[in-house]
């Protein structure tokens, strides 16, 4: 199953560097937000940590950290926010984890597909790929965390630089 999963990675890393694109995200330096600037898709990244739990935010309790939105779902969670948000800000720009991981690439993620680890928060893709297989890939990263995280750590310097 794992090397499946490998293989179903590898054929939208390819699809990817084709020009084929997950519609309405984009990068903005190394973060992964939405057409609207939004991070995280708008969810709540102190809800991840403080509640372990995948919340969406809101417009009212908005607020911008290094030109990029981030929605919350309470004022005391964007407060909190404010205060530490390196605390908050998710793994490798809130990029698919196990993508930086395993196929040294940016891939989208599903907000609800996360793992709070050591208190910082990985995200993963959840979803159709370009050829239309579905894949989760908090499945093999779970599979393989400690190795997997350890190559994302490597991995990231030169993918956050990534276009």
């Amino acid at each position: 199953m794992y090397k499946r999963i490998l293989t179903v990675f590898a054929v939208a890393v390819f699809a990817l560097s084709a020009g084929v694109s997950f519609a309405g995200e984009m990068a903005k330096g190394e973060v992964f937000v939405t057409e609207d600037n939004i991070a995280v898709k708008g969810y709540d990244v102190v809800s991840y940590i403080n509640d372990n739990k995948a919340v969406e935010g809101s417009k009212d309790n908005a607020a911008e950290y290094n030109g990029v939105t981030y929605y919350f779902a309470t004022a005391a969670n964007k407060d909190a926010f404010m205060k530490n948000p390196e605390k908050y800000l998710p793994q490798y720009g809130g990029w698919c984890a196990y993508g930086v991981a395993a196929a040294n690439q940016k891939f989208p993620i599903d907000p609800e597909v996360y793992k709070v680890v050591d208190g910082k928060l990985y995200l993963f893709f959840n979803g159709e790929t370009p050829d239309g297989t579905h894949l989760n890939t908090i499945v093999p990263w779970n599979e393989d965390e400690a190795n997997l995280m350890k190559q994302a750590d490597a991995n990231w310097p030169a993918v956050k630089t990534q276009s």
